[in-house]
Formats: C-alpha cells, structure tokens, sequence
C-alpha cells in the first residue's frame, strides 16, 4: 500500500502541474470587451512605456514565449488577438521576460547560456540513443556503448537543470514583473486581480512539469548504468 500511494503521489506531481495550468487559463479566457485592449495590444503598449529597444512583437503558434536571442516577444493567436484575463496577464508575462532581459536579469542570463549549450549535448544525445543498442551487440562496444549512456545521461541532466534554473525566472517575470504592472497601471480592475494571480501562476508554472519529467528520466537512466 505505501508504495501504491508514492506511485500516485509521483503521478499527481507528474501530471498535476500541467492540468491545473490547462485548466486555469482555459477559464479565464472568454473574451472581456471591458478590458482595454488585447494581449498583443498591452504587449506593444508595454514595449512603448518602458522604452524596449530592439525588441519586436511577433505572432507564432509554437506557444507564447519571449527569445532573448531574437529579442522577440511571441504571442499565440488566442494572446495576440483576444481581450480576456488569460491573454492580458500571459503578454503581461512575456513581456516580464523581455523586462528580464533589459535589465539584465542573471538568472534570465545563466539559463541562455545553458540553453544554448543544450542544444549541442542534446544533438550529441540523439545520436548516442540510435547507436547504443548497436554497440551492445557488437563484440568489444559494450565499453562504448556505457560511456554514450554516460553522456545520455549528462543530457539529460542538463536539460533537468535548465527547467529548474528556469522556475525562478518565471515566478519573477509574473510576480517580480507582470503582477506589479498590471496593479499599478490599472489594466485590469481590482476585483480581477485575484484571477490575473491564477493565471500569472498558471504562466509561471509552465515549466514544473517538464522539470519533474526530468528528473524521472534522469533516474531511471542513472539506475540503468548502475547495473
């Protein structure tokens, strides 16, 4: 029975974070005709009032995100278009990142770099994983085939590490950023701001879930090259 319940609790830490997210932004995204304006609106609107040089507004379906190295706030259809509590406060976060990025947030700046040094240990992994098994039924490539699951793993590590360096730069472009804009500007009214609270988590914790995974897959590939 107690390892029933750590599997459900492994589960619900697994798959909680990311239906809570879903399932808050989905709520609070009917459209509001007495907000201001749309996401990619306030998004603009902010670039302008803070004075963000070089940073362009871009739409994209590959989900809202802010590129530092393009320096490009990226805003889905459903964000850039619409007028409701999920678009306003999802720009509003985005834009937090591109704020990050002008004042030179650290964390904001380590997790770039490890970014970008995870996409050249992640192509090295790709190819490890299609050479492995290879390796194991070739006379004398078991040796190699154990140094790639080292670097598998190291992979995997890495990516691990980015999403938890991560959870801070999100939580701070919500609440550190967004939240503050949104109250001292008067975006939305005071008896929305719990639900913009929600949706600004809901933004922050984006991220929980891919870091849990990771650590899932890290161990399960630490616990193979044990053997």
């Amino acid at each position: 029975m107690p390892f029933l319940i750590l599997i459900l609790l492994i589960v619900a830490l697994l798959v909680g974070p990311g239906l809570w997210v879903k399932r808050v932004l989905a709520r609070h995204s009917d459209e509001r005709d007495d907000l201001p304006g749309t996401g990619g609106e306030l998004a603009a609107h902010l670039m302008d009032r803070f004075k963000l040089e070089g940073v362009t507004l871009e739409r994209t379906d590959q989900g809202d995100h802010y590129d530092p190295q393009a320096k490009a706030i990226r805003l889905s259809p459903n964000v850039m278009d619409k007028k409701s509590l999920t678009a306003v406060a999802t720009a509003a976060h985005e834009f937090g990142h591109a704020l990050q990025h002008a004042k030179n947030y650290t964390a904001l700046s380590t997790r770039t770099v490890l970014a970008k040094q995870a996409v050249n240990v992640q192509r090295f992994a790709s190819i490890a994983i299609f050479a492995l098994p290879i390796l194991v039924v070739i006379p004398g490539g078991a040796i190699l085939a154990r140094f790639l699951l080292i670097g598998i793993i190291g992979s995997m590590f890495l990516t691990t590490l980015i999403h938890f360096v991560t959870l801070p730069v999100e939580f701070d472009a919500s609440f550190g950023r967004a939240l503050p804009i949104l109250e001292q500007g008067d975006y939305v009214s005071d008896r929305d701001l719990a639900k913009v609270r929600k949706v600004l988590l809901a933004c922050a914790l984006t991220y929980v879930s891919q870091a849990m995974f990771g650590l899932l897959n890290f161990s399960r590939w630490f616990r193979l090259l044990r053997r």
